[in-house]
């Protein structure tokens, strides 16, 4: 493949072959080179070679090999004319972050951390296959796919306020439970409000450095102030409805006789009844996975109150909750021109301006918190979108630090006891976990450097940096 170098963190494919469009990288040569080291490029160029892909194929900094799209990859496709692959969103639909300020110094939590963690750790369910605290019948879990963070809030999990402070305010319209199966909804109906395993995680965190003061401000976050991060998905829910349209889409591509570049790149057009299933069903994931954070910030609040009495949450609010794994119809500019596309994200971040009409009303004339999250025990972000992101990547940017190293490989060359004796020593970090396995699945080196990806976001001038967080306690599956 030929690579030239646009700009500084900007690479570019030229297309050839059976690719559609070019197709973009963002990141440093640094970042760049390790994108080589697996079929992230390859599947890059795959993307590219989509019927009716506009523009750009594009791969974020924090890109890796994934199931039909890389890891960071965004695409766009004509809303009316295009096409849907449950290949661009994942099968974690809509895994997401929220981030959450305390209003408290770290002098005040410093001295309970361990206790919080531990509290939050009994509170918040989590684990390989975990249930939460609520046993829902199959139709109150639909109510829960149509209404997202609102069925949450209006079941008494949190406050009015942090409805518009959701990406999509919580919940897209077009949910359609009839279109998710009764083994899907098994596995949803008793895993809404937990955490998981795997890379989702509860930390707490200190906000050590403000780069941006003036956005700082606008979201309400402070040096020294201590945060909550919350990161996780629509669980077997979301597993499960994208495991049950994979199927139709292959019969259709093969009725059809479509070329796909891989089969996981498997699509449909829009307007067939395929892609129209599959989106109706994505909703659902998405509204539970909303909800599904909902509730557990509900308890994050709870567990501070335990620890640090009665009335601490009063100033627990939220700052923002972006999903990483999605698909929506969106509005942008296209060779001078508005166009509605259908832009799929997976491993990739919403990132808008201000002016956007998507943004609540509190950030429309700033720009959108974009929340970062590092691997465990290095740096967190909070970024805000630009004007260049939505000209250039569809208003997208990273959604973390990204993986260099299998989870089976970390678990065979990191000792868990190893790695929580040197977070506690080396950084001061308390970490609480489900399953030793997992604190060598996520071990730090695991991952891309975190503070590379984002440096290489803001070279490309995507977004901007507005503060890092830094953990002081971890509490995972």
């Amino acid at each position: 493949m030929k690579i030239k170098q646009v700009s500084e963190a900007i690479w570019e494919i030229e297309k050839e072959g059976t690719m559609k469009v070019p197709a973009l990288i963002f990141g440093t040569q640094k970042v760049m080179e390790k994108m080589k080291g697996d079929r992230t490029l390859m599947q890059l160029q795959n993307v590219a070679s989509l019927d009716g892909i506009v523009n750009n194929a594009m791969v974020m900094p924090d890109g890796h090999e994934g199931y039909g799209f890389p890891i960071g990859g965004v695409a766009a496709f004509d809303a009316d004319e295009g096409i849907v692959s449950p290949g661009g969103i994942g099968y974690d639909i809509n895994c997401g972050v929220r981030l959450v300020r305390t209003g408290l110094a770290l002098e005040q939590v410093k001295p309970k951390v361990k206790q919080l963690a531990d509290k939050l750790f009994t509170n918040v369910p989590s684990g390989v296959g975990s249930e939460g605290k609520l046993r829902l019948t199959h139709q109150e879990l639909d109510k829960v796919a149509l209404g997202g963070t609102a069925w949450a809030v209006e079941n008494g999990y949190g406050r009015k306020e942090d409805i518009e402070r959701t990406e999509e305010y919580g919940r897209m319209d077009g949910a359609d439970p009839t279109k998710v199966t009764p083994t899907a909804k098994a596995r949803g109906k008793s895993q809404i409000g937990t955490l998981g395993a795997g890379n989702h995680f509860l930390e707490i965190q200190r906000v050590e450095k403000i780069m941006n003061e003036s956005v700082a401000k606008s979201f309400g976050l402070a040096e020294n102030e201590v945060v909550v991060m919350i990161h996780c998905g629509s669980r077997g829910y979301g597993h499960q409805i994208c495991t049950d349209n994979l199927g139709g889409m292959l019969n259709y591509a093969n009725k059809n006789n479509l070329w796909l570049p891989d089969r996981e790149l498997v699509y449909a057009p829009i307007k067939s009844r395929e892609a129209q299933d599959y989106l109706a069903g994505m909703k659902c994931a998405v509204n539970f996975a909303f909800a599904n954070r909902q509730m557990i910030m509900h308890w994050v609040r709870q567990s501070f109150d335990e620890v640090l009495g009665n009335g601490t949450s009063d100033s627990m609010d939220l700052v923002y909750d972006v999903a990483h794994n999605i698909a929506k119809v969106e509005e942008h500019e296209v060779d001078g021109q508005r166009k509605k596309l259908m832009v799929h994200r997976k491993g990739a971040t919403r990132a808008f301006p201000a002016g956007r009409p998507e943004l609540p009303p509190i950030y429309r004339n700033v720009g959108q918190p974009v929340i970062i999250p590092g691997s465990m025990g290095t740096s967190s972000y909070v970024l805000v979108g630009n004007q260049k992101g939505l000209n250039m990547s569809w208003g997208s940017t990273c959604h973390g630090s990204g993986r260099v190293m299998s989870r089976g490989e970390a678990i065979r060359t990191h000792n868990p006891d190893k790695v929580v004796k040197d977070l506690a020593d080396k950084e001061g970090i308390y970490i609480r976990a489900m399953d030793r396995k997992v604190i060598s699945e996520e071990a730090p080196d695991a991952y891309k450097n975190v503070d590379d990806v984002v440096g290489s976001v803001a070279a490309a001038g995507i977004s901007d940096i507005v503060a890092r967080v830094k953990p002081i306690a971890v509490v995972k599956g």
